[in-house]
Parts: C-alpha cells; structure tokens; sequence
C-alpha cells in the first residue's frame, strides 16, 4: 500500500527537479542566442560543454522515477503524474541538445559578420522560452487548459519560423555567396522551431497525466 505522505514528499522532490532542469535548459537557450548575437565563440563552446550537465540530470530525474515506482507503486493518476515526467525530462534533454546545437552553429560560423541583424530569430527564442517556463508551471500545477493554451502558441513561433525562411530564401537568391551564411541562421530558427514542438509534446503530457485522455495537439511535422 502507497504510503501518501512519503507518495507527496517524492513527488514534490520530483517536481522541483524537473524545474531546475527546465531551468538549466532554459538558460542555455538564452546564453545560445546570446553567443550568436556576439559571436562570442568562447562562450559558445562552454554551451556546447555544458549540454554534460543536462543529460546528467535528466539521468538522475529518471532514476528518481523508478526509485518512486518501485518503493510506492502508484496507481492510475498517480501513476500517470510520475510517468509523465519521464517524458517532459526527456524532452527538456533534447531541447539542451537544440540549444547546444546552435552553439555548434556559432562555432562554424566562425568570426564571418552574420548575415543580417538578428530580429525575428530572437523573437522565436523569446516565445520559445516562455511557452518552456509556463508548460512546466502547468505540468507542476497539473492546468490542463493551460497546457492546451500554451499548446496553441505555438503556432506564433511556426509563423515567426516561415517569416525567417522566406526572408532567409530571398538572400540566397540574390546573392549566391550568403547562402552558407543564410544557412547557418536557417538551422538556428529551425533548432528554436523544434524547441517550441518539443514544449508543446509537454503541454500533451500534462493533459495525459490528468484526464487520462492522450491529445495530440497540431505541430510541425519536421
């Protein structure tokens, strides 16, 4: 039988980590676009070496969900809560893979000028980053019609994603010699595009772990 009081204590534990997690990622989107922005191949490198320490966590956050599992053998919600977690740390994983894929882009682009000044690319890690900060305040409060909000925003940052690439695409053809450079801040709007999917597969999570009803919310396909 389920000890509660120890069930709650474990979860709030669990919960506070998955934060800090969002938290470390959420810096590193932040410091990754930052690094772009100066060029600043240094920092972009400490990105690229820090990406260690998220995966640890998310290592870490995964053993504390089977440790949950095997000493409290929650059941259906309960169970679906500490499940769900496994998925949002997974995601929370690959989007420090995103953000350390645009220090890797910082870093090939070298000290070549970037190809135009950075607006909308900013725009999209911004929104990204907010949509991150509140689909985990969801997750923890379990608001299943803020999730589902949260979810529908991203649509913003597809929008922001197709004004990137057509202004991208429009470079290229007419100047054929900024078509590395144009490519180098493609992948970067394209990593952030990704960063928004991947909060909204959380917003889909939370929606799970509380009605116990999976919907899959509208996103990019790529």
């Amino acid at each position: 039988m389920m000890n509660r009081v120890h069930f709650d204590r474990e979860l709030h534990t669990l919960r506070d980590d998955v934060m800090v997690m969002g938290g470390m990622v959420d810096r590193a989107i932040d410091r990754s676009i930052a690094a772009l922005r100066q060029q600043d191949l240094i920092e972009a490198r400490k990105i690229i070496a820090d990406d260690a320490a998220i995966n640890r966590r998310r290592f870490d956050i995964e053993e504390h969900v089977m440790q949950i599992i095997a000493r409290q053998q929650p059941m259906a919600g309960d169970l679906r809560i500490v499940l769900a977690a496994l998925t949002v740390v997974q995601e929370l994983e690959r989007m420090g893979d995103h953000a350390a894929g645009i220090a890797k882009i910082v870093v090939m682009h070298g000290d070549e000028p970037l190809l135009k000044p950075l607006i909308d690319v900013p725009r999209m890690a911004d929104k990204a980053r907010d949509m991150l900060e509140r689909s985990l305040q969801a997750f923890i409060s379990e608001d299943v019609e803020a999730s589902k909000k949260i979810a529908q925003e991203d649509d913003e940052v597809d929008a922001l994603y197709n004004q990137v690439y057509r202004e991208l695409i429009t470079f290229m053809l007419a100047d054929p010699r900024s078509i590395t450079r144009a490519t180098y801040l493609l992948w970067t709007a394209h990593n952030l595009e990704r960063i928004a999917d991947r909060v909204t597969n959380i917003c889909e999570r939370t929606v799970f772990a509380v009605t116990g009803r999976f919907q899959e919310f509208n996103v990019s396909s790529y």
